[in-house]
């Protein structure tokens, strides 16, 4: 049993206790019911308060019989309220160390600073491609669904950089700095980027003059959403057919269709053959972006193209074919 439940079923076991004794006492001793009340209530509690009358033989032998039960049940209480208040906050203590501890062993994974509305759809698509995620929410009462969502998480401000050491910045590979103040973005993304010169930085910004600070202050991309999403809604009224089209192959969305950015291992199976080869030998698979080195990306690269390590590729096709890709392309034998 829980110790909430023990919690309840002691209260219980008292009140019913405390019913009996009280009516035990008004039919053996003839005591009013205010009377009885008070003798149960001493009786229970062994506080040692005078006697409302000299009790008779019968009633001497009830109230011994209400003191051994009384005692332990009161013992039993004290024990399940004591667990549930110590040892829940012994467990959330544990957990949560064990929980830092993990995230001190983390390489690679994306911290997310900010949980609001924004912060919930980036973390879910992030989860969704198998990212590991930590969250920095200063907002305590988010906890619950923090929990609930199954990520690593800290509780406190981004702006302090005790947390984002916390937090795993010096190994992280990207930040998302979204909370909802512009003048906090660019001061973590500043922080941010003193400690860790390599990692990527994707930040929100609310306004015209916040995108050109971020920017400023390292970040890698600024974005605002709300120019994205009037854009998105230009567009959709422009181009109807090809949002409709983007919103089947971004990933994560389509059901079987999907666009994907590939990398291509330094002695990747895929390495000197050509694009067309690719193209050739996979099913419903097409190679339209070429990103090498410090180039541009290239749209729609030539078929004779050949593929080099450390290339990374765009690539839209059936999830099949995709995954098929992806494990040829980190040297690993296709299924």
């Amino acid at each position: 049993m829980n110790p909430g439940r023990r919690v309840a079923a002691g209260v219980a076991i008292v009140v019913a206790l405390t019913m009996f004794g009280s009516a035990g006492y008004m039919l053996i001793e003839r005591m009013s019911f205010i009377d009885a009340l008070y003798m149960t209530v001493i009786t229970i509690t062994t506080v040692g308060y005078e006697e409302v009358k000299p009790l008779d033989t019968a009633g001497r032998i009830f109230t011994m019989a209400i003191i051994f039960i009384g005692v332990g049940t009161a013992y039993y209480v004290f024990a399940a309220v004591t667990e549930a208040v110590v040892g829940g906050q012994l467990r959330e203590f544990m957990g949560k160390s064990a929980m830092n501890r993990k995230i001190q062993q983390l390489e690679g994974h994306v911290i997310l600073c900010g949980y609001g509305r924004f912060g919930r759809i980036v973390a879910d698509q992030l989860k969704r491609d198998r990212h590991t995620v930590v969250v920095i929410e200063q907002n305590p009462a988010l906890e619950p669904e923090l929990i609930r969502a199954g990520v690593y998480y800290l509780i406190g401000s981004a702006l302090d950089p005790d947390l984002l050491e916390q937090a795993g910045v010096r190994t992280a590979s990207d930040i998302v700095v979204a909370t909802a103040s512009d003048p906090d973005n660019v001061f973590i993304s500043l922080s941010v980027r003193s400690m860790n010169a390599k990692i990527r930085i994707h930040a929100r910004a609310e306004t015209e003059a916040g995108l050109r600070h971020l920017e400023l202050a390292g970040a890698d991309r600024a974005m605002s959403s709300y120019q994205f999403s009037a854009y998105r809604i230009a567009a959709a009224i422009a181009r109807p057919s090809v949002i409709d089209f983007l919103s089947l192959v971004l990933p994560g969305q389509g059901e079987d269709v999907s666009l994907e950015e590939v990398a291509i291992g330094r002695d990747s199976l895929l390495a000197a053959r050509t694009i067309g080869d690719i193209e050739t030998s996979s099913p419903r698979l097409r190679v339209i972006g070429l990103k090498r080195g410090p180039d541009p990306i290239a749209i729609v690269p030539d078929a004779a193209t050949a593929i080099e390590g450390g290339d990374l590729l765009v690539v839209i096709g059936s999830r099949d074919s995709l995954e098929r890709l992806a494990e040829a392309a980190q040297n690993r034998p296709a299924r």
